[in-house]
């Protein structure tokens, strides 16, 4: 049973739905944008207009115009998921930010005519990119595992034994030190003796 409080407010012992709803923003709003950042400055280091206008001043350009285009997509976004109270991974969401980030961002760029065209093209562009990430990221949860467990030796994936990257034991590192510390002598060796 929910308690007054003294400004006539309903308490509960839990933490309000708004702030269950709210959590995980950060990672669905500032990581995309980051990494559009960065995705834009790498478009912008390989573009043609690189040599014309400078490759600094081009690849701040695409960068910082598509962390604007991601950041404004993925608020809208969280907007509207938190508007429908729904799950992150719903693609209504997806459309409804896509709508009116393209509408907003296309009115100030083409007027009404721009705003419907962005409005459609962030809402199929930003849906598509949406799904493809939930249809993929059980693979990169899979990954990521993987990753984990080599770099913890719990995992059963080895290298084969052709391959020229080798794992040594203690034994092989000490007889590779030797090999390599005789070869040393030998080469600086001759130097030494040639120079004198």
């Amino acid at each position: 049973m929910p308690e007054i409080s003294s400004e006539g407010t309903a308490e509960t012992g839990s933490a309000s739905p708004s702030s269950e709803l709210s959590k995980g923003w950060k990672e669905r709003i500032i990581i995309p944008t980051l990494l559009a950042g960065i995705v834009g400055g790498g478009v912008g280091l390989v573009s043609k207009h690189r040599k014309a206008l400078g490759v600094g001043t081009i690849a701040a350009s695409y960068a910082s115009n598509l962390a604007i285009i991601t950041g404004g997509y993925c608020s809208a976004r969280e907007i509207a998921r938190d508007a429908r109270a729904s799950e992150p991974d719903d693609l209504m969401n997806s459309v409804l930010g896509g709508i009116a980030s393209g509408a907003l961002l296309g009115r100030l760029q083409g007027g009404q005519l721009g705003a419907i065209k962005y409005a459609m093209f962030f809402a199929a562009a930003g849906t598509a990119l949406d799904f493809a990430t939930i249809q993929l990221r059980p693979y990169f949860r899979s990954f990521k595992n993987t990753l984990s467990s080599i770099k913890d030796d719990t995992s059963s994936w080895s290298l084969p034994e052709w391959s020229p990257i080798q794992v040594l034991d203690d034994e092989a590192v000490a007889a590779k030190r030797a090999r390599e510390e005789k070869l040393y002598a030998e080469r600086f060796g001759k130097l030494s003796k040639e120079e004198s």
